[in-house]
């Protein structure tokens, strides 16, 4: 039976392609852009479509950009590590091996964190994630690349493995930040230029994108946006985009399994994340574990067997080396819920109201908005 995804909109172009068609601009070569002198691309961590719609009149700047065709589609799972390192690589989870949150090596019982695993867990940035970065790539043949950040990402693992090659800018104030990626693309012609910002993010996961922190967060954003347009240099174009969006999910709604859940038996190893799990069952019993969680939950979530994931192209074009990171079982929330192995000692992320890494059109539906020489 074919799996039903949710009604994307027709249009929406691949996050994985966006950084590939600013580079393709700066040639002249994009089908998808103009020609520009150099390029920025601006991620705003946890911006979906849905959550900038719902506040627009707390992000006038952003919303005067948007439209229902100026959106692109996040990658599955629809999770940080797995989204960045596709636009920044320009290939899908299924090839570079970003394909959750938590992923099993294979082999192993640990689920390393893919965002901060890193140096705890002794993932090497050189060969666990499997695709050249762009931005590497692109410094080796000559070309100027930079990556704008927070400080405190300028020397993690994640940021070896996706932005390595690039010179690489630590500034903590948003506004200070994105005028200084419009100042490095204007002093660089042909450069390349990727641009970050975790705050909206962060605010979203402690209080929900419905909260009033989050609208004021977003204001801040959008203050941020504006500064970056008109710091932004006609000749340069720029591209804002997310990773994922966000949907919230309430205490009552957050599912909690424990010692004695039957859903446990037969599974090894949980990974992933509470929107979207992988489940890495027992030698021989994998079919129980889809079985019994099908029968227990399929009426809020999409409970695949990894064939059938592999199978639908959620994870894109997949090799065989990959195949081995993801779960027997994926347990993706279609409802306003998340689960969690209640069994782990560590209880913080229970308290997560803001949440994403599904297949919900909030999830994986982020604008992608132009500016410079790209409007």
């Amino acid at each position: 039976m074919p799996l039903s995804l949710p009604a994307y909109p027709p249009r929406a172009r691949s996050l994985t392609g966006v950084l590939t068609d600013a580079l393709a601009a700066l040639g002249g070569a994009s089908e998808f852009l103009p020609p520009a002198r150099s390029a920025i691309v601006f991620v705003i961590d946890g911006l979906g479509a849905a959550n900038l719609a719902g506040r627009r009149g707390h992000a006038r700047f952003l919303s005067s950009l948007s439209s229902r065709s100026a959106v692109a589609r996040t990658v599955f799972p629809s999770t940080t590590a797995a989204a960045l390192t596709s636009l920044l690589t320009g290939t899908d989870p299924g090839q570079h091996g970003i394909v959750g949150y938590r992923v099993r090596v294979p082999g192993t019982a640990t689920a390393p964190n893919q965002l901060r695993g890193w140096e705890t867990d002794g993932l090497d940035p050189l060969t666990w994630q499997r695709s050249t970065p762009i931005l590497e790539r692109e410094k080796e043949l000559g070309r100027p690349t930079f990556v704008v950040t927070r400080s405190e990402y300028r020397g993690t693992g994640f940021t070896a493995a996706t932005m390595r090659g690039a010179d690489i800018f630590g500034v903590d104030d948003l506004g200070d930040r994105v005028e200084t990626a419009a100042r490095v693309a204007a002093e660089h012609p042909g450069a390349l230029v990727y641009l970050y910002a975790p705050d909206l993010d962060s605010v979203g996961h402690r209080h929900g994108w419905e909260s009033d922190q989050w609208s004021s967060a977003l204001e801040r954003v959008d203050a941020a946006a504006a500064r970056f347009s008109a710091a932004l240099d006609p000749a340069d174009g720029a591209l804002i985009t997310a990773d994922h969006g966000m949907v919230d999910v309430p205490a009552h709604r957050r599912l909690l399994f424990g010692e004695d859940s039957p859903l446990w038996d037969g599974v090894a190893v949980v990974g992933g994340e509470p929107r979207m799990l992988h489940l890495y069952a027992e030698p021989g019993r994998a079919a129980d574990v889809h079985a019994a969680w099908a029968a227990a939950e399929s009426s809020r979530a999409w409970v695949l067997t990894r064939a059938e994931a592999v199978g639908a192209g959620l994870f894109g074009r997949v090799d065989a080396e990959v195949t081995e990171r993801m779960g027997d079982v994926l347990v993706a929330a279609r409802a306003a819920v998340a689960y969690y192995d209640d069994r782990e000692p560590d209880k913080a992320s229970q308290r997560m109201v803001g949440q994403h890494g599904s297949l919900t059109v909030e999830e994986r539906i982020v604008p992608l908005l132009r500016l410079g020489a790209f409007a």
